[in-house]
């Protein structure tokens, strides 16, 4: 059981603690205030558990340095931006060489070829095409969706992350009415003209969404992830192939983050058949990019779809996408990184780390649980893991939260800062994993 006043206590310690040692970062950050809109150059940025954000010096493998000389092992890794490490030697040597020739010329090269094919193998999509973010894959899938089907709707899960997809950005009433979900800035539309959400998980919702045949397609992560990992039941992902099927409505599997599960992703791992794949963030060493795969038979409607003297200003594009220095990374990843190897090798690393976890949980008798997909695990601040988003969102406790992640970094580990999330990656060894352990039995036994 968490003591309140022990936690209050410890949190202000740790606040304390981390001004005396983060005084550079400090300094910087106020500096930044000048011209930096809140002294960060994107506004998420200030949303970590110290009272400013740490500036990072250098990076490499599952390792980085601060401005201040702290070291730190980082298992938050750009939140899958950087889920292969940092600086992996593949990329360098490809995105070093791509620079000589040109960064990009609006003009196709072979590296988007292999890529292409590639991804064709791993997820089992015909048609491929990238963009300069998973966002951007999202967005333009979702308007090819529409204009294929000529439905005006998508439907998406409660406490959903799909980027800045603006029909995602919603969540539901106590009444089950589509609203706009807090702190979405300025939406274009209300979101309930645009979208219907349901939780996940609930087949009877999913079917009744459907019926009216007014959803051009469903947009799903195939495990719910940013508001934490929630799995899908038993027999779900067979529902939701068969209900859209039923209703004509196209199904769009987001792997930008469920590509922890392997090198297909979820897609591949658990043999699902959806009509669209999208993904971005690590499959590029964390050079901006994204991508999208079509089925054969959607990719053939899309492409009649598109009349060829519109395609520069139909709302798909983007005149950096695709280009030549993300193609070569991309290539670089995806041949030499992110493969069966990588997988092989962090899985079994992953679930040590959680098992060790949840074993301490299990010491301190905490109401607590843990979870995990591939390379990507998570603790939770309730007893059974969530079975939807409703119940995720309600798990989430602010101040418990910022304490651990404060406490980590404090120590020299660096969480993910919107969920109790870690990644594993090559970079970490046994011995970040046992000073991890270590460090999560001192944070706890401050405060139970």
């Amino acid at each position: 059981m968490i003591n309140a006043m022990k936690l209050e206590q410890a949190l202000e310690t740790e606040r304390q603690r981390f001004v005396r040692t983060h005084g550079k970062s400090q300094g910087l950050f106020e500096s930044a205030k000048g011209h930096l809109l809140g002294g960060v150059p994107m506004n998420w940025m200030i949303r970590w558990a110290g009272p400013y954000p740490v500036f990072v010096k250098d990076a490499k493998g599952a390792h980085f340095t601060d401005v201040d000389g702290n070291e730190y092992i980082d298992f938050c890794l750009g939140d899958t931006g950087s889920m292969v490490g940092h600086a992996p030697e593949p990329a360098v040597r490809a995105i070093s060489e791509a620079v000589k020739h040109g960064t990009t010329y609006m003009l196709p090269t072979e590296d988007a070829i292999y890529n292409g094919e590639e991804l064709s193998r791993r997820f089992g999509m015909k048609y491929w095409q990238f963009t300069t973010s998973a966002t951007d894959a999202n967005r333009f899938v979702l308007r090819l969706a529409r204009e294929v089907t000529s439905r005006k709707k998508i439907l998406a899960f409660n406490w959903c992350y799909h980027g800045s997809v603006d029909e995602t950005i919603a969540t539901l009433d106590g009444n089950g009415n589509v609203i706009p979900k807090p702190g979405n800035t300025g939406p274009q539309v209300n979101p309930a003209l645009t979208s219907k959400i349901i939780e996940w998980n609930d087949v009877e919702a999913l079917e009744n969404a459907l019926r009216d045949e007014d959803v051009a397609a469903v947009l799903a992560e195939p495990v719910m992830t940013n508001i934490g990992i929630v799995h899908p039941i038993e027999g779900y992902h067979d529902a939701l192939r068969r209900l859209t099927k039923k209703y004509g409505t196209l199904l769009i599997i987001d792997e930008t983050h469920t590509i922890s599960a392997g090198t297909g992703g979820y897609t591949k791992a658990f043999g699902l058949k959806p009509d669209a794949v999208t993904l971005g963030k690590t499959i590029a060493s964390g050079i901006p990019t994204g991508a999208y795969g079509l089925s054969e038979e959607f990719g053939k409607m899309a492409l009649d779809a598109i009349p060829e003297r519109y395609t520069d200003i139909g709302g798909i594009g983007g005149t950096l996408a695709a280009n030549a220095l993300s193609m070569a990374a991309m290539k670089a990843t995806l041949s030499e990184i992110l493969t069966e190897e990588f997988y092989t090798r962090n899985i079994p690393m992953a679930k040590r780390y959680n098992d060790e976890v949840q074993a301490l949980i299990e010491k301190y008798d905490l109401d607590w649980s843990t979870t995990s997909l591939g390379v990507r695990t998570e603790y939770w601040f309730r007893r059974e893991a969530p079975l939807n988003g409703r119940e995720a969102e309600a798990a989430i406790d602010e101040d418990l939260d910022r304490y651990m992640h404060l406490a980590m970094m404090n120590r020299g580990i660096l969480m993910t800062p919107f969920h109790n999330m870690a990644l594993i990656t090559d970079g970490v060894s046994d011995e970040d994993i046992d000073y991890h352990t270590k460090m999560f039995e001192e944070i706890i036994k401050e405060i139970v």
